[in-house]
């Protein structure tokens, strides 16, 4: 392999502070990535008039805030955040007891690398995934309702930074794991390490009648730590991709021992013969979990060398190529599909490790593209003439080229360090081409100063000229860890949640409204509207709630205004209590009063003129 870096040294640590830090930047002409001045035709090209609305919705990873954050492209404004992982005051996403059962023991997440569902190998605008690196969990958002349906704890896992990529038809997502761990997560010596470790993978589906995630399987991989993945397309769909680092199998000082390998690998696999391997009963049964361990379980798992500390890995929208990089090397490397199936079916093998058979590396290799002075190439993105774009973290920028030819056909300067980079439906068969997004890990120097921690950024880049252009620029934190774009029209919201009659909670006429005492246990099934509640409309104060110190409260509580934005809160004053209850919609909150006293209950979301007025009165009567 030609032109890679060595392990990574003091002087290559120096190189790079120099590049990333004191790289020059200063105000370049009018309209480029630099310009200090406005540029009025890139100006229209990201206004959106009101009472219009934008071409493209951008699902952005929130990383360690646990959220997920939804733009408009081409404004780039903020449109949405998703509570997933971390509680949400607002919409009292954590407080509802539906929305903290999914929240289980955690209290943070750091959200990672959504994926939108897809339907033959195209957005089908239904489902978002995310993983969560913090706790080791996954999570599925339905798009009608830009809200939560369910999250799972991943077993033998810890952190699948991976990616939740999903198949061509939805089939799976596979999350591996970023830090290997023994299998049920059980105390081992790190001197153990390379007998007792695993880096588990796991195959994941989802069952979209009832939005639930399940775990079909996993696989007991070699305790390294997996990065970035992609699924196949095409003649490549039943193939997935993944990179790997630290296959030195270090314990300590990753910085340097984990970069000691010339190389490091992708881990090719096909999930349709490992889904076959489950059905024949090829596997073994650990810590309740159906387990595929290569080296007893052969077949379907193969290596194929690559750049060391290798980030991304994407498949192009043929399916036919697969391109990987290290992060210490300046060359992308272009890979077939078809010359890994032959060089599989040849045994074309050049050894093994830990039972995995490693493909022959210029077998497997179709070129090596070395743009001239691009530093750090991390991950590539692809636009409807089959053109990648590939971040450059060490000289921030984004590098156009062909991966037919290898040839370099434009660069544009990003502030600063990209990591990932999410093209207009760039992940799928079908890229649109119209708009690139660099998403920059530093951004000091670009907005006004809110003190030592600066903001990232989000960098639009136009890709319908002769020349890519930024056009726009948006702060975002934390720092989004991958995102994608999907064309607007692709999603169907709803204005408001229809009737269910089948909702044993759900109350939708003012007579129905009662409290229920059950022992220590009261129901209250009670009704939101403008600009009241009622609990029960036969009391003598309908919209008060009289219990017992001790008792345990639900409070079931609906939405009857079935009109669009008409969203209402529920919170008790000093109970650390509040949730949301959208149009039509029926949410519960429950609690213990074990504060006796009187604690006003409000509406804490506005919801008309009288919005002052819509309060009750919780009163706990002392033992």
């Amino acid at each position: 392999m030609k032109n890679w870096i060595p392990a990574a040294t003091g002087l290559v640590a120096g190189v790079l502070a120099a590049t990333v830090f004191f790289a020059d930047f200063s105000p370049g002409p009018s309209g480029s990535a630099t310009s200090g001045s406005v540029n009025k035709t890139n100006a229209e090209k990201v206004y959106v008039p009101f009472g219009e609305k934008d071409e493209y919705y951008l699902m952005a990873s929130g990383g360690h805030s646990g959220q997920m954050f939804i733009y408009g492209v081409p404004s780039m404004r903020h449109i949405r955040t998703i509570p997933v992982f971390s509680p949400d005051s607002a919409t009292g996403y954590g407080f509802d007891t539906h929305t903290k059962e999914l929240m289980g023991d955690y209290n943070w997440g750091d959200l990672h690398h959504p994926a939108l569902s897809e339907t033959d190998g195209d957005y089908d605008g239904k489902y978002l995934f995310a993983t969560d690196v913090g706790n080791s969990r996954a999570a599925v958002m339905n798009l009608e309702t830009f809200t939560t349906k369910d999250i799972i704890d991943v077993p033998n896992t810890s952190g699948p930074h991976c990616a939740a990529f999903v198949t061509e038809n939805t089939e799976y997502m596979f999350l591996p794991t970023r830090f290997a761990v023994p299998i049920g997560r059980e105390y081992a010596s790190l001197d153990d390490y390379s007998e007792k470790y695993r880096g588990v993978m796991s195959a994941v589906t989802f069952d979209e009648k009832n939005e639930k995630l399940n775990i079909a399987y996993q696989v007991a991989l070699p305790p390294w730590s997996y990065d970035l993945s992609d699924a196949g397309k095409k003649m490549s769909a039943d193939w997935a991709v993944m990179t790997t680092y630290n296959t030195e199998e270090a314990t300590t000082n990753l910085e340097i021992n984990a970069s000691q390998a010339d190389r490091d690998y992708i881990v090719l696999f096909n999930w349709k013969e490992l889904e076959q391997k489950i059905q024949d009963g090829e596997y073994d049964e650990v810590t309740g979990q159906k387990m595929i361990f290569p080296e007893k379980h052969k077949g379907g798992i193969y290596l194929v060398p690559v750049a060391k500390s290798p980030h991304g890995v994407d498949v192009t929208p043929d399916g036919e190529h697969f391109i990987a990089s290290g992060k210490l090397a300046p060359a992308m490397t272009v890979f077939s599909f078809q010359k890994a199936f032959d060089a599989i079916e040849n045994q074309d093998f050049a050894g093994e490790r830990n039972g995995i058979p490693i493909l022959n590396y210029d077998s497997v290799m179709e070129r090596e593209v070395d743009p001239e002075n691009a530093l750090g190439p991390l991950h590539t993105q692809f636009d409807d003439k089959g053109m990648a774009y590939t971040t450059m973290f060490i000289s921030s920028e984004i590098v156009k080229w062909d991966p037919k030819t290898g040839e370099t056909l434009d660069r544009v300067p990003v502030q600063y360090s990209p990591g990932h980079s999410v093209a207009a439906e760039g992940d799928t068969v079908a890229p649109d081409g119209k708009y690139i997004i660099a998403l920059n890990k530093i951004a000091k120097d670009s907005y006004l100063s809110v003190g030592p921690s600066h903001p990232e950024s989000m960098q639009l880049i136009d890709l319908s000229g002769k020349k890519m252009e930024v056009i726009q620029s948006a702060p975002v934190n934390p720092e989004p860890h991958y995102a994608q774009m999907i064309k607007a029209d692709k999603i169907k919201t709803i204005s408001v949640y229809d009737k269910d009659e089948s909702n044993p909670y759900a109350v939708y006429n003012q007579e129905d409204t009662r409290i229920e005492r059950k022992g220590n246990e009261v129901h209250v099934y009670g009704i939101a509207m403008r600009s009241k509640f009622i609990f029960d409309a036969k009391a003598k104060r309908p919209d008060a709630l009289e219990v017992n110190e001790g008792d345990k409260v639900f409070i079931h509580l609906t939405n009857i205004d079935f009109d669009q934005d008409i969203t209402h809160g529920f919170a008790i004053n000093s109970y650390d209590l509040n949730m949301e209850v959208q149009p039509g919609q029926t949410n519960t909150i429950e609690f213990t009063a074990n504060k006796a006293g009187t604690y006003p209950m409000y509406c804490t979301n506005f919801c008309s003129a009288l919005h002052q007025e819509m309060t009750g009165y919780l009163l706990v009567k002392p033992k």
